[in-house]
């Protein structure tokens, strides 16, 4: 995990060497490590979600993104996820409606991060 931004916006950024989030209960260890950083987004990449987590039945989503949502904690997912789309209506429905808002966010890549974050 790395940090990046200025302290008025720091964003905690997940790597590729962290373990692939499989259950809600892995989402502890990432809100663990922005306890008293001050930290005001979290960019996972799309490779460290299971797979499942695009499949919106299996309800991994609705449950990793619940707990960040009742920790506070705004989320970007960083990455191509145009062939989960593809198969899903419900899921591009879901991405379209997230990215409306401010809490969760699902882009293509860290420059579109960093376009939205202005």
């Amino acid at each position: 995990m790395r940090i990046t931004g200025p302290d008025s916006f720091r964003v905690l950024h997940i790597d590729s060497d962290f373990p692939v989030l499989t259950t809600a209960d892995d989402v502890n260890d990432i809100l663990g490590a922005t306890w008293g950083e001050n930290i005001a987004l979290i960019a996972i990449p799309v490779a460290q979600l299971d797979t499942e987590f695009f499949r919106l039945s299996s309800r991994l989503a609705g449950d990793i993104l619940q707990k960040f949502v009742n920790y506070r904690a705004r989320v970007a997912i960083i990455g191509d996820i145009s062939a989960h789309v593809a198969q899903s209506d419900a899921l591009r429905d879901f991405v379209w409606e997230s990215n409306r808002g401010e809490q969760v966010w699902f882009l293509d890549d860290e420059a579109a991060l960093a376009t939205r974050l202005g």
